[in-house]
């Protein structure tokens, strides 16, 4: 059964040597290949403000040069979020861009006056993060708990009713020989093919 899919590159260099764009393009061609409809943000390509106050976050608009990448998320029901891990977690690229396209009235609606819980916005989509990193996967993993994995996971994406959401870690990227890293495209072709 066909899928619709978004894939947001969350690398902000833009070269495209970068392994998270080799991944993002074998996901792609595996989804497509398989029928999958498939749409793709690079964020390295877009230019957004950060937001500052807690009024912007609440009352602003989402900035035209991320009108489509919000209508994306709507349209999507799997989610593909490639990224290199910076500093334990995801690239403030990223982050600003989530914080944007998340927000009150797009993502989730904060309770009634009377009380309740917020309601989530985007419940029926799954996801996948996919991560690259410099140090091996299983040390962060079970030294550092995957904390910044999970804390998108369970902060953001779950919080907007996106479940469930899948990881896919490659660690030690920088010495990784060329049979590595055409087994790695090879994985995410396949995830890909199967829309996970």
């Amino acid at each position: 059964m066909s899928r619709c899919i978004l894939i947001v590159v969350g690398h902000p260099d833009p070269s495209p040597d970068r392994l998270c764009r080799g991944l993002a393009k074998a996901y792609r061609e595996g989804a497509e290949q398989s029928g999958h409809v498939v749409r793709r943000v690079d964020l390295a390509g877009l230019d957004f403000p950060i937001l500052r106050t807690m009024q912007e976050f609440e009352h602003g608009a989402i900035p035209d040069s991320l009108r489509d990448a919000a209508e994306a998320i709507v349209w999507a029901e799997h989610i593909v979020f490639v990224f290199p891990l910076w500093l334990g977690t995801m690239p403030a690229m990223l982050k600003a861009f989530l914080e944007q396209v998340m927000r009150p009235g797009a993502a989730f609606a904060y309770p009634e006056k009377g009380g309740g819980f917020t309601k989530t916005l985007l419940r029926g989509r799954s996801a996948r993060v996919v991560v690259t990193m410099g140090m091996p996967s299983v040390l962060y993993r079970l030294w550092f708990l995957g904390h910044g994995v999970a804390g998108m996971r369970r902060s953001i994406l779950h919080f907007v009713g996106i479940t469930p959401v899948r990881q896919t870690l490659f660690g030690t990227v920088a010495g990784a020989s060329d049979a590595r890293r055409a087994k790695w495209i090879r994985q995410m072709r396949k995830l890909g093919e199967r829309a996970l």
